[in-house]
């Protein structure tokens, strides 16, 4: 057996490619990420000084995988992947190398729920009752404890992702991928805001109180009139609604109810070449992007593309699809399946490989940062 190592990478990916399943790849060591393409060092001092002068935000990621901290109760792989802990210095200096200016560190609310069955990530248990609702504030706890002790400049507002810059750190917007621990209850968005959550993803890999997961057979057909309390109670509360693992008739669904715009934080969209479970259709990436003004993340998972280019290549893809103002950064770092965008030390690389590609200056300040501060910008306008 492969031996296990502190960059295995888990929860991204919903199903694997048919001839690597998730479990293989939770027991290989991975290799970096291959670059794809030439670069000047002209080229890359271009981009470093893009960098340094807009901001930069991912809109999804993990960063160190804080939200294994404690986890108890886990299943088989899973209780393995969070035995190989924490690394969230390592992911922060990667983001100050970088010239990262904030990213989302996300909860994972049906972490303790997760296995392995086939070639992807499920639901394999219920919570215990009142399980949800703890494992929610004990990760909440652990990365609120990473501003407390320094080492990010915590984002609650607009103005907070400048006030990171000024203080050198990067910005940590804190963020729950899963709505598994509102329980259907709309009153607890006020809370979850109240402890500095400022974007919930509706669903992660379980059929929950709001909707149907796009990976699994649907049990509800719709957003849940549940699911419509939560994303009005997020509309007052100023709190941004993320898509990514939604069916679409849910993700249509929050659309509709939504008064405020929407994003998909980590998707790509269906072709002709590649289908998976975890794209969207044409007409839902369009849905996001019209209502409002909502935003897709590009995201690097390295189903159907084996490097940096290829990531260069799929965001084109999706500006192709909805247009420069409603793409963003969507990495799923450090949680997500094959990645071909590995380190936020490569954002410069990343961003040399979209000038290269022919992009100016303010379409690729659009994409990295600007489209999504506009729409947060316009969530947090109560």
């Amino acid at each position: 057996m492969a031996k296990l190592t502190r960059r295995l990478l888990l929860a991204g990916g919903a199903v694997a490619l048919a001839a690597t399943g998730i479990s293989g790849y939770l027991i290989k060591h991975p290799r970096p990420a291959p670059i794809g393409f030439d670069i000047t060092p002209e080229e890359l001092a271009r981009a470093r000084a893009l960098l340094s002068r807009h901001p930069s935000i991912d809109a999804h990621a993990h960063p160190g995988r804080t939200f294994v901290d404690g986890a108890e109760n886990l299943s088989g792989l899973v209780w393995l992947y969070a035995k190989l802990g924490t690394f969230e210095k390592r992911t922060i200096a990667d983001m100050q190398a970088g010239g990262l200016t904030a990213a989302a560190f996300a909860a994972v609310s049906d972490f303790q729920t997760l296995g392995t069955a086939g070639e992807g990530l499920t639901t394999v248990r219920n919570f215990e009752p009142g399980e949800a609702w703890a494992s929610y504030k004990r990760q909440i706890g652990n990365i609120q404890a990473l501003a407390a002790s320094g080492l990010v400049y915590p984002v609650k507002t607009v103005a907070d992702f400048q006030s990171a810059r000024a203080a050198g750190k990067p910005g940590a917007l804190l963020t729950v991928e899963g709505g598994d621990f509102l329980e259907g209850k709309p009153e607890r968005v006020a809370e979850a805001h109240a402890d500095g959550v400022r974007s919930i993803t509706l669903m992660h890999y379980r059929n929950n109180e709001l909707g149907d997961i796009i990976t699994g057979a649907p049990v509800h057909g719709k957003l849940s009139d549940a699911g419509v309390a939560v994303v009005k109670a997020m509309n007052a509360a100023g709190m941004l609604i993320d898509l990514a693992h939604a069916s679409e008739a849910t993700a249509m669904g929050a659309i509709r109810a939504s008064s405020k715009p929407v994003m998909a934080s980590h998707v790509h969209v269906h072709s002709e070449k590649l289908h998976h479970p975890r794209f969207i259709s044409l007409d839902l990436a369009k849905a996001v992007a019209q209502t409002g003004g909502g935003v897709l993340g590009a995201w690097p998972a390295g189903v159907g593309i084996v490097d940096l280019n290829g990531f260069v290549d799929r965001t084109f893809e999706l500006v192709d699809h909805v247009g420069i103002e409603h793409v963003c950064l969507g990495t799923d770092m450090d949680a997500n399946y094959k990645p071909v965008f590995d380190t936020y030390a490569n954002l410069p690389l990343y961003v040399a490989g979209l000038l290269k590609r022919g992009l100016h200056e303010p379409e690729v300040a659009k994409l990295i940062g600007g489209n999504f501060l506009r729409v947060f910008a316009a969530v947090q306008d109560v």
